[in-house]
C-alpha cells in the first residue's frame, strides 16, 4: 500500500495556514466585538410611548419620529455605537453600552424638552412654536457666565410679550422660562421659595425688546453650569418629544462591574475549554488532535461571524460560545465513536472511516437541528441579553457544523487516505486485541462495551417510580418554599452595591433609608456585595440618587435594574410561551425523522429535566431571573440532543430486526442501543460540565443562576436519556407490539433492498 506523503504535507499546510490567519487576525477580532452592557458598563432603558393628551393615537409615524429625536439626543451624549430599537407595542428600547454618566443619559432621553416662557401666574407667553429649530446655543456673557441663546421666529411677536411685562409692577414684571412645565404641578410662586427652583431662570423686563434673538442666563454658575447649558442647547435643536414615555424597564451597570464579569467569565471560559482539549486529545489520540485543531477554528469563526452580523457580545454569548464547544466536540465524539466501533468489527482504516462518516451524519444533523430549534425559540421571545444568547447559540450550531463536520472530515480524510496510519490503529483508540475478522461475520450489535453488564430495561420501573418520587417531591417543595423569582417576573428593582468589603450590609441599609428609599429585602452575595430589593420600581430621581450616594461612598457605581409589573408579566408570559412552542417543535421534527413513539417520551424527558432544575432552584433559594429561561432553553436543546443520538442508534438496530414477535426483542433494543452510546453520551456531558463547573466557580455571579441551571440540566439530561425516554419508548412499542396480534413489522421493503420505511 503506497503512502502519500502529500496528504500529510496537505493537512500540516491547512493546518498552518489556518493558525496563521488566526494569529495574524485574532488581534483585530478580538477588538472589534462589540461589548454589551454588562460586559463593558452602561445604561438600557425600555420606554413605552404613550400620548401626550388624552385622545391622542400614537402611529407608527409618532413612535418613528420619537426614535429619530432620541437618536439625535444620544449623539449628544458622545455613545460611540448606541442601539435604539422600535419594538412591537409602541415601545423603544435604548442601549448606551459605556456611558459614564448615566444620570444624564437618563435625563436627557426622558425630558420633554419642550421650552415655555411664562408670566409669574404661569400664563403661557411664548412656547417652543416660536423658536427658529436648531437656533439654540451655549454661550458665554461678557462676565464669562455660560448662558443659552435662543433664536425667535417673530421679532414682533417678543416685543409685545416684552412690551406688556414691562409695564407691570416690580417683582411681577418677570420672565419665567421653564423646561417641561407641568400643568397642575407646577407653579412659579412655590417654585420660588425652592433652593433649587425647577424653572431656568426669571429674568426682569423693564422695555420692549426689539429682537429675534433672546438671551438666558444666570442659572448658569460654575462647570456644572456650563454642561447645563450645553443640555438645555441641544435638547431644544434636538426637538420636543411629541408623546409622553414611561419608563417600564431599565438597568444600569458600572464599568467595574462589566470588566470585572469580562475577565471572570473569560478566565473561567478558557481554563474549561483548555481541559476540553487535554481530554480529547488524550482520549481519542490523533482524531483527538485534530478535534483540538477544528475546535479552536470554531472559535475563531464564531466571534468572526458575530462581528460580521454586528451582533452585540453579553454574558450569556459568552456563555453561548463557551458550550458551543461541547456541542461541536460532540458532533467530532459521534464520528470518533462511530469509527472505533467500525475499526472493532474488522474493517480497514479507510472503510471504517468511509461507514463512519455515513453512518453519523444524519445523527449529528438531526442532534444539532433540535438544538436549533431551541435557540430560534429564544429568539423570537427573548429580550436584550437573552437574545444577544440565543444569536451566539445560533451562530454556534450552524459554526460547529462548519469545522466540527465539515473541517474535521476533510482533515480526518487525508489523514486516513495517507496510509502511515493504516497498520497504526492505537493512535484511533483500538487495539489489535479488541478487533474481530470480517469472516466471523460481526456487526455492531456484537461488539462488547464497558456498559454490557448493566440490563437498562430490567430496572426500568425502578427508574420510572423513582422519578415519579422526584416528580411529586418537587411539586412538594414548589407548593411550600415557590420560587425564588427575581425582578424580571415580579417587577420591581435590584440594587447591587459593591463596597470595599469592610462596610456592613446596616451601613448599606442606614444609607438607603436616610435617602428615603428604604429596600424591602437585603442581603449580602459574595465577600463585598450588597444586594437591595424592593418590590415597587424606584423613580429616575430616586435612581440617580442612589447612583450618586454609592458611587461617592465606595468608588464603585451600583447596578440597578428596574422593571414594570406590565414587563414582568409579559417576561413570565414569553417564557411559558417560548417553552411551549420549542417543545411542540421538537415533537414535530422528531416525529417527522423517527416515530411520535421516540418523540413523545424525548419531550416528555425534557420536560422532566425542566422540572428537575425548577425543584432544585426553589429549595436552595436561588433567584431565578431572565438567564435561567436561556438555561432552560439550552438545557431543552442539549436534553434533546442526547435523546436523538440514543433514538437513532435504536432506529438503526430496529432496521437490521426488521420483524418484531415477542417483547424480549424490544428489550433487547433498548438494552443494545443505550450500551452503544453511553460512552457517547458520558464524554458528551462530561466536556460540557468541564466547562459549565468552572463558569459556576469562577464566572461572574451575575449568570450564576445560568451556568448552575445548565449543570442541573445536564445531569438530569443523561439520567433521563436514559432512564425515561428510552424507556418509554419500550413501554409504546410493546403496546404497538400488543395491538398488532404479537407480531410488528417495523421495516417493510420499497424498491429496493436497502430502502425501508419505519412503520
Amino acid at each position: 500500500m503506497r503512502k502519500k506523503f502529500s496528504h500529510i504535507l496537505l493537512v500540516l499546510l491547512i493546518i498552518l495556514g489556518l493558525g496563521t490567519t488566526i494569529f495574524l487576525t485574532v488581534d483585530d477580532v478580538r477588538s472589534d466585538v462589540n461589548l454589551g452592557l454588562d460586559l463593558q458598563g452602561g445604561f438600557e432603558v425600555l420606554y413605552q410611548v404613550e400620548p401626550l393628551d388624552e385622545g391622542d393615537v400614537i402611529d407608527d409615524t409618532a413612535v418613528s419620529s420619537t426614535a429619530s429625536t432620541l437618536d439625535s439626543r444620544v449623539n449628544v451624549l458622545g455613545v460611540s455605537e448606541p442601539n435604539i430599537q422600535i419594538e412591537e407595542g409602541n415601545r423603544i428600547r435604548v442601549q448606551l453600552a459605556g456611558i459614564e454618566d448615566q444620570a444624564e443619559a437618563r435625563e436627557l432621553l426622558s425630558t420633554q424638552a419642550e421650552l415655555t416662557i411664562r408670566d409669574v401666574d404661569d400664563n403661557i407667553l411664548l412656547s417652543g412654536a416660536d423658536l427658529v429649530q436648531g437656533g439654540a446655543s451655549q454661550n458665554f456673557d461678557e462676565m464669562n457666565n455660560a448662558m443659552v441663546s435662543l433664536q425667535l421666529q417673530d421679532s414682533d411677536k417678543f416685543r409685545e410679550v416684552t412690551q406688556e411685562i414691562s409695564e407691570r409692577p416690580a417683582g411681577e414684571n418677570l420672565m419665567v422660562i421653564w423646561m417641561d412645565f407641568v400643568e397642575g404641578e407646577d407653579s412659579f410662586s412655590a417654585e420660588a421659595q425652592s433652593e433649587d427652583p425647577k424653572f431656568i431662570s426669571a429674568p426682569s423686563v423693564s422695555e420692549a425688546i426689539n429682537s429675534t434673538e433672546v438671551m438666558i442666563s444666570g442659572g448658569f454658575q460654575g462647570q456644572e453650569g456650563v454642561e447645563r447649558a450645553q443640555n438645555i442647547a441641544e435638547l431644544l435643536n434636538s426637538g420636543s418629544l411629541p408623546v409622553h414615555l414611561e419608563e417600564v424597564y431599565s438597568t444600569s451597570v458600572g464599568a467595574q462591574f462589566g470588566e470585572q464579569a469580562l475577565q471572570e467569565t473569560l478566565f473561567a471560559g478558557f481554563i474549561g475549554v483548555a481541559l476540553v482539549l487535554i481530554f480529547m486529545i488524550a482520549f481519542y489520540r490523533l482524531p483527538g488532535l485534530i478535534a483540538a485543531v477544528t475546535l479552536v477554528v470554531y472559535i475563531y469563526l464564531t466571534v468572526l461571524g458575530f462581528n460580521t452580523i454586528s451582533g452585540v457580545l453579553t454574558l450569556p454569548g459568552i456563555a453561548a460560545l463557551i458550550l458551543g464547544v461541547g456541542m461541536a466536540v460532540d458532533s467530532n465524539i459521534i464520528l470518533y465513536e462511530r469509527l472505533k466501533d467500525e475499526l472493532r468489527i474488522g474493517h480497514s482504516l479507510k472503510q471504517a472511516y468511509r461507514r463512519a462518516a455515513g453512518n453519523s451524519i444524519w445523527t449529528i444533523i438531526d442532534a444539532n437541528l433540535t438544538t436549533m430549534i431551541a435557540g430560534l425559540v429564544l429568539f423570537a421571545f427573548g429580550t436584550s441579553s437573552v437574545k444577544g444568547f440565543a444569536t451566539m447559540l445560533i451562530l454556534s450550531i450552524l459554526m460547529s457544523f462548519v469545522t466540527a463536520v465539515l473541517l474535521t472530515r476533510i482533515l480526518m480524510r487525508l489523514v486516513v487516505h495517507s496510509n502511515y496510519f493504516s497498520q497504526k490503529l492505537g493512535l484511533f483508540g483500538v487495539s489489535e486485541k479488541s478487533r474481530y475478522k470480517l469472516a466471523e461475520n460481526k456487526g455492531i450489535e456484537d461488539l462488547t462495551t464497558p456498559w454490557d453488564r448493566f440490563n437498562f430495561v430490567k430496572h426500568a420501573k425502578k427508574f420510572f417510580i423513582f422519578s415519579g418520587l422526584l416528580i411529586i417531591a418537587g411539586l412538594i417543595i414548589l407548593s411550600i418554599f415557590r420560587l425564588n423569582l427575581g425582578i424580571d417576573f415580579t417587577s420591581g428593582t435590584r440594587v447591587d452595591i459593591e463596597t470595599d468589603g469592610s462596610e456592613s450590609v446596616t451601613e448599606v441599609e442606614e444609607t438607603l433609608e436616610s435617602l428615603d428609599v428604604p429596600p424591602d429585602n437585603i442581603t449580602t452575595s459574595g465577600e463585598a456585595m450588597v444586594v437591595a430589593r424592593y418590590t415597587s420600581d424606584l423613580s429616575q430621581e430616586e435612581v440617580n440618587s442612589v447612583q450618586t450616594t454609592f458611587s461617592e461612598m465606595y468608588d464603585h457605581e451600583p447596578m440597578i435594574s428596574t422593571v414594570s409589573p406590565t414587563i414582568g408579566q409579559e417576561l413570565v408570559r414569553n417564557a411559558l410561551l417560548a417553552l411551549a412552542i420549542a417543545s411542540i417543535g421538537i415533537i414535530i421534527y422528531t416525529s417527522i425523522r423517527f416515530e411520535w413513539r421516540m418523540a413523545l417520551p424525548a419531550v416528555l424527558a425534557l420536560l422532566h429535566d425542566v422540572f428537575i432544575m425548577l425543584a432544585v432552584f426553589s429549595i436552595f433559594r436561588i433567584e431565578i431571573d431572565i438567564t435561567f429561561i436561556a438555561a432552560v432553553l439550552t438545557i431543552v436543546g442539549y436534553s434533546i440532543n442526547d435523546t436523538i443520538v440514543t433514538l437513532d442508534r435504536m432506529r438503526e438496530n430496529l432496521r437490521k430486526i426488521k420483524i418484531i414477535r415477542d417483547p424480549e426483542t424490544i428489550d433487547i433494543i433498548v438494552n443494545r442501543s443505550l450500551r452503544q452510546t453511553a460512552t457517547r453520551s458520558i464524554n458528551t456531558v462530561l466536556t460540557v460540565m468541564v466547562v459549565v463547573v468552572f463558569l459556576v466557580l469562577f464566572g461572574a455571579g451575575s449568570i450564576f443562576g445560568f451556568s448552575l441551571g445548565l449543570l442541573i440540566g445536564l445531569i438530569s439530561g443523561v439520567y433521563s436519556s436514559f432512564f425515561i425516554a428510552a424507556q418509554l419508548w419500550g413501554v409504546l412499542k410493546k403496546r404497538q407490539l400488543k395491538a398488532a396480534g404479537g407480531e410488528l413489522v417495523v421495516y417493510r421493503e420499497k424498491k429496493k433492498d436497502d430502502d425501508k420505511i419505519l412503520v
